[in-house]
């Protein structure tokens, strides 16, 4: 069997969520299908720059999947004699094709939320607004292949809610990376009294939310670690002009892992989220979280996590006050350390196999589009 693999998305400059998803199922995946003398794996990708960060396995290279020939790409990808194709994303073309196709949902939050992301430029914009519109385009993509992945339970659940799809919906979890030297996390004692918080400043994540929370916890510093411009920092700080706010604006990895390490928590108040990925970072350096009674979050902290309304500051205020009880945080942290090894790449990979076996062998209802 030949296996294609949608590595378009991964970034070489630095990654985002989808390049991450897609680089860490593509090494995992590569492991695998190498212990199986009769299966082949091929990256299809669109820049020479995505080969240095893949495993060293045939690849095929075709158009960007932002170009206008998105829609005939099958007609490119089809040269390459593949069984089946899996993409990190439900936009791959899929007229003409002659593979099966299993395509991948992250999120339904742009639904919700249509303030579309501001590093896009306006046509691109105007865009994913009109895409969010209406649940017809999502639909008529997912429709057009044999199969959908779904990052967790919860967006699975959503997929089913809204009937968004004909085809049988599998869910393959989103993970994190693992350190290649795990830092040793500091005991209770020597975490700081330090609430981290990564993630970008969009509307739906509710920083306001935290910085509100801070205000209500003068001896916490709250430090927020992703890349802010002015006008959202000053209009933060306004908010919380007496609170310990720390604003970084970009953080180097090995810089925030030794934040998580040393640190009593990571923290969310956002409405709606696609996954998680801090968490489980968090968690795999024994650190708990405080995060919003999200569906989400259930699925992917379980019960590591304290849980506060995301729009309540005084509730999660009062879960970082739980925090300085050191057998509560040890709890936490013992179950915060069990909780992130239940997302892994080997195992999200080995269950993305086993989807591409049965769709594969699946007998072909209808004529291929």
């Amino acid at each position: 069997m030949r296996i294609g693999f949608d590595a378009r998305y991964i970034r070489w400059d630095y990654h985002d969520g989808i390049s991450r998803f897609s680089q860490g199922l593509a090494q995992e995946l590569a492991l695998l299908i190498g212990q199986r003398s009769a299966d082949q794996l091929v990256f299809i990708i669109s820049d020479e720059r995505q080969r240095a960060l893949l495993p060293e396995n045939e690849t095929i290279t075709v158009s960007p999947p932002t170009s206008s020939r998105e829609p005939w790409v099958a007609h490119q990808v089809n040269s390459a004699n593949l069984d089946v194709v899996f993409s990190p994303m439900q936009t791959m073309g899929a007229r003409g094709r002659n593979y099966r196709l299993i395509v991948t949902v992250h999120d339904l939050i742009y639904y919700r939320h249509r303030t579309p992301p501001p590093q896009f430029a306006w046509p691109l914009r105007l865009l994913w607004r009109l895409y969010h519109v209406s649940w017809a385009p999502q639909r008529w993509l997912l429709n057009r292949s044999d199969a959908v992945v779904a990052v967790s339970q919860t967006t699975a659940l959503l997929i089913a809610k809204h009937r968004l799809s004909r085809r049988p919906v599998y869910v393959v979890p989103n993970a994190a990376d693992q350190p290649a030297r795990p830092l040793k996390p500091e005991p209770f004692p020597k975490r700081r009294r330090r609430a981290i918080y990564m993630g970008s400043f969009m509307p739906y994540k509710n920083v306001e939310t935290l910085i509100r929370a801070a205000a209500l916890s003068p001896e916490w510093e709250f430090h927020f670690l992703s890349r802010i411009d002015n006008e959202t920092r000053n209009r933060l700080e306004r908010l919380a002009p007496a609170a310990r706010l720390f604003f970084h604006d970009g953080t180097p990895e090995n810089e925030y892992l030794n934040l998580l390490a040393t640190s009593r928590v990571l923290v969310s108040s956002s409405l709606d989220e696609g996954f998680g990925i801090p968490l489980i970072e968090a968690m795999a350096q024994g650190t708990p979280v405080v995060v919003s009674d999200i569906d989400i979050f259930h699925e992917v902290a379980g019960e590591a996590a304290l849980f506060a309304p995301a729009n309540d500051a005084e509730a999660f205020a009062a879960a970082l006050t739980q925090l300085d009880d050191e057998q509560t945080w040890l709890q936490l942290s013992r179950t915060a350390l069990d909780q992130a090894k239940k997302f892994s790449w080997q195992a999200s990979a080995a269950r993305l196999l086993d989807v591409l076996d049965e769709v594969a062998r699946a007998d072909s209802s209808g004529e291929r589009i």
